[in-house]
């Protein structure tokens, strides 16, 4: 059964495609196009990217996948603190319009808290929504404190979402965080689900219980740390994974990941090797 869960007003898949080095060189634009239109193919409903990614190059990427693509996908954008002024945020949004060459996003976060007042930033998303420009808005990268505080402004009770760091090895939010979200009703997007890449992904996906299990099961490390990210808490899923994938095998990977339910034992063998926090620890950001 295809992990689902309800997202700021809609259903989705519960892993969707991220953006982040996208427009880098580390592949050619045409292949990260290809790849972002054959995620959606395969189901993968959400991107996700930022004004931030590749100085911008990531959004207009973004653009030439969703040509004449545009309903088929859920598209998430982010704003820098620097632009996060009740008129800077407005602009910022419309640059980023123009690069993503749509009309609308259907999610804008903040994408994470600078000097700016966040009563100021909510004027300007609200301003947004009221022009049409984006549907829903959102956060990125807060903690327990900058939750409480959004949602005791005007405006902060219809933040979407929270976008953090989240996976096997780097478990801080499940203290304090995910449980105040989900009193508030409020998904969370994890960002860099398999690790951010490089040896610390390499060093969770060959984990010697994460290597062990996945064989048991007959599918990937990539896919068993996918499944745990996204897997229900409590009886209720409200987490989305955005993984950035090129290769096609990874694409394919992840998609089939929405099919895999872990068992009771294998989640307390990884609770073993991978201890949940015991106290508040400091948000994780990347």
């Amino acid at each position: 059964m295809t992990a689902t869960l309800d997202f700021a007003g809609v259903r989705l898949p519960a892993i969707g495609q991220g953006t982040w080095h996208m427009g880098e060189g580390l592949y050619s634009q045409e292949e990260e196009v290809e790849a972002l239109r054959r995620g959606l193919d395969l189901g993968l409903k959400l991107i996700d990217t930022a004004e931030m990614y590749a100085d911008g190059r990531a959004e207009e990427i973004v653009g030439r996948a969703l040509a004449g693509r545009r309903d088929e996908a859920y598209l998430v954008s982010k704003a820098l603190p620097s632009h996060a002024g009740r008129d800077a945020v407005v602009r910022a949004c419309e640059r980023s319009l123009a690069r993503l060459g749509t009309d609308r996003l259907d999610l804008y976060l903040l994408h994470w808290r600078g000097g700016t007042s966040l009563e100021e930033t909510l004027e300007g998303f609200e301003r947004l929504v009221e022009d049409g420009k984006i549907l829903r808005y959102g956060v990125s990268n807060f903690d327990v404190d900058d939750i409480d505080e959004l949602a005791a402004l005007p405006g902060g009770e219809r933040c979407a979402t929270n976008q953090v760091l989240y996976h096997l090895g780097s478990r801080g939010i499940e203290y304090a965080l995910l449980p105040r979200m989900r009193e508030l009703k409020m998904p969370t997007m994890a960002y860099c689900p398999v690790a951010q890449g490089g040896v610390s992904s390499r060093a969770l996906r060959e984990h010697p219980e994460v290597k062990a299990i996945a064989g048991a099961r007959g599918i990937s490390p990539t896919q068993l740390l996918l499944a745990w990210t996204i897997r229900p808490r409590d009886g209720l899923r409200d987490i989305l994974a955005i993984p950035k994938a090129v290769q096609p095998s990874h694409l394919a990977e992840n998609a089939q990941s929405l099919e895999i339910e872990l068992s009771e034992a294998e989640l307390a063998r990884l609770d073993r090797a991978f201890t949940p926090p015991q106290r508040k620890e400091p948000l994780d950001i990347v």
